[in-house]
């Protein structure tokens, strides 16, 4: 087969990838010529979507939901993300508690949950219509990237069809089993938490009232995540639970019943009892980072160069910085004739987004060892922090600013 040339390359046509083509499709040349994009992704391309109770969920930021307005993608999704207008923090059995509230912060939401497949078919389609205008969006799919070739002025790419790509920069957006990364040989390093997050979707009998409940028990920290009604008169939540290992493998074999007693007795009244359970998943719980961002001509975005414990939510939204900065970068490149692949501009935008990796690791860190331990002192301190945190601006307003993504 002839290579086909692109400026751009992504492998992954998921969350990330489509963030990340949307985000560039846009981009020009100094000649004025559109940026020229190949998106490699293994499932065939998305389809209408229709909801159900159990579809997974992603917590964004304001900041997050911001930058999909800037996109396009926000105004197609707004009317199904459900908003978080305070924030409810508690030490179960034990006195400490914090409020968080939109309107202190003079915001209509301090971030908005909604379903992933909702995220990804609003991205889709606002990509889909704007690549139609300058036909600049080429998609390979089903296929996968089969080995990669670095060359000094590009990077050659055969998929496993037997067609073959050339472009000037690669991009993995292909997620925590990243093909790019591992083609590349760039190693991860994993600390297990000895934990693992039971999901599900649940009904409660009270209204959430778009209260985002952070609720700490012996085992860890419980979210409830308040989320949009399929039905009428439905009071819908995401549950991310985190239990040892042991304990979600019992709660996997509990039945509805059973578990909804479970829930209720760690969760507390807040929300009345919980009136049905959807399905339950439970996945195991670590901190992975890419020894390297970057390569040749290589630059790895999202979970495919960092995934991390889910407390705060902050997952989806520390990869959509990624995107938007390397867009930055991207775009500051071509207006000034520059080589999109130029080692020293990747080298740049790893180094802008170290510093924003690293804070967000060590508060999620931070929170798992805090509000995941019964030692006394610990108990005691964590307790009298959330108190100071509830009324302590300062402290307050630093941790909310980096939680809205900014």
């Amino acid at each position: 087969m002839n290579t086909d040339t692109f400026d751009v390359v992504i492998s992954g046509g998921g969350l990330s990838g489509c963030l990340m083509a949307l985000s560039l499709v846009n981009l020009k040349h100094a000649d004025g010529k559109p940026l020229s994009i190949a998106i490699v992704e293994a499932s065939p391309i998305l389809k209408d979507h229709k909801l159900t109770f159990d579809d997974r969920v992603l917590a964004l930021s304001h900041g997050s939901a911001d930058y999909l307005e800037k996109i396009g993608a926000w105004q197609r999704l707004k009317n199904y993300a459900q908003a978080i207008e305070t924030i409810h923090i508690s030490d179960c059995e034990h006195y400490g508690k914090a409020r968080i509230y939109a309107k202190e912060y003079d915001v209509p939401a301090l971030g908005y949950v909604a379903e992933m497949a909702l995220i990804g078919k609003s991205l889709l389609t606002e990509l889909t219509n704007k690549s139609k205008m300058c036909e600049n969006v080429s998609w390979f799919a089903p296929d996968n990237i089969a080995s990669i070739n670095w060359l000094s002025e590009s990077v050659n790419i055969v998929l496993s069809s037997g067609q073959s790509l050339s472009a000037s920069l690669l991009l993995g957006c292909d997620g925590v089993n990243s093909s790019c990364r591992k083609i590349a040989n760039i190693k991860m390093s994993d600390t297990c938490y000895g934990q693992s997050a039971l999901i599900t979707n649940v009904a409660t009998v009270n209204a959430h009232n778009n209260i985002a409940f952070e609720r700490f028990t012996g085992t860890g920290p419980l979210a409830m995540l308040p989320l949009s009604s399929i039905k009428e008169g439905e009071n819908r939540c995401s549950l991310v639970w985190t239990l040892t290992p042991e304990l979600a493998d019992e709660m996997l074999s509990l039945d509805d019943d059973e578990f909804k007693r479970a829930l209720e007795c760690n969760f507390g009244s807040w929300l009345g009892g919980i009136s049905e359970v959807g399905k339950r998943n439970v996945y195991p719980l670590k901190l992975a980072q890419a020894q390297e961002q970057i390569y040749h001509r290589m630059v790895l975005i999202g979970n495919a160069t960092h995934t991390i414990h889910p407390i705060a939510g902050q997952g989806f939204n520390l990869g959509l910085r990624d995107v938007q900065q390397l867009t930055n970068v991207i775009k500051m490149a071509l207006n000034t004739g520059q080589d999109i692949g130029l080692f020293s501009l990747l080298s740049d935008y790893a180094q802008q987004r170290e510093k924003d990796h690293q804070q967000v690791i060590s508060l999620t860190d931070s929170l798992v060892t805090l509000f995941s331990n019964q030692l006394a002192p610990l108990v005691v301190g964590r307790n009298i922090g959330l108190k100071v945190l509830n009324y302590l601006s300062p402290i307050k307003d630093t941790l909310v600013k980096k939680t809205m993504g900014y």
